[in-house]
């Protein structure tokens, strides 16, 4: 079983977002877990705060580095070994298919979102392993691009996909995005099913797999192409 451990201020976010459709199946069937751990649980503070003003000045608070700390160490103290601590943030390298296959590999992850202007350098030095970008813009918390990561690598945990054929042959997978799909009706709106796909000739529906596959990747991603030569 893989496990995600997520420290946040929000955990009723990750609570639910992980406990519907795929997720939460995989959850039920013990494919997966997802712990999320409440910082404020960890401050000192009577009134549960977290942050505080920027020493030298600017806009918006910081989240203090002690709550965050003692909540990593929870998670951590009840573990085999030092997990990998991935801090989401623009500033991280970009998520990408072949890291969440890296990281299908981890038994365990712990996810920090932070909010507010930043976290507390210190806390982050101490114990984040891994700065991670789900793409160049900012969100107002890091719960959403934790979620979007734990999808992404539950997804190649085995027994989480029905089919095991699913996630091999998705977008990226071959380093081109996917080809187009259909169901029935065989026509609708006038746009009917390519024929090809109504032989039952598996081979030449293979080759026209990939060749929309390369179509597909050549008008709407041509970079992928380029990183492929």
């Amino acid at each position: 079983m893989n496990k995600f451990h997520v420290l946040t201020l929000f955990p009723e976010m990750i609570e639910s977002g992980c406990s519907t459709s795929i997720l939460g199946r995989a959850k039920e069937a013990g494919h997966i877990g997802v712990e999320a751990v409440n910082i404020r649980d960890f401050t000192r503070d009577k009134h549960k705060k977290v942050d505080d003003y920027p020493y030298g000045g600017g806009a918006g608070m910081v989240m203090q580095a002690e709550p965050i700390y003692l909540a990593y160490q929870h998670i951590e103290q009840k573990m085999e070994k030092k997990p990998r601590v991935i801090y989401v943030t623009p500033q991280g390298k970009v998520f990408h298919q072949e890291m969440a296959k890296e990281l299908a590999e981890e038994e365990e992850l712990v996810f920090l979102c932070g909010h507010y202007e930043g976290v507390d350098e210190r806390v982050l030095e101490e114990i984040v392993t891994d700065y991670v970008s789900i793409g160049d813009y900012v969100l107002t918390g890091g719960e959403l691009p934790a979620m979007v990561m734990i999808d992404a690598i539950s997804r190649l945990v085995p027994g989480v996909l029905n089919n095991g054929d699913s996630a091999e042959y998705e977008s990226f997978e071959n380093g081109m995005l996917e080809y187009p799909q259909y169901t029935r009706p065989p026509e609708f709106l006038g746009r009917k099913v390519p024929e090809v796909l109504l032989s039952g000739h598996h081979g030449r529906i293979e080759e026209w797999r990939k060749e929309q596959s390369y179509l597909r990747t050549k008008e709407r991603r041509p970079d992928l192409l380029d990183k492929n030569k």
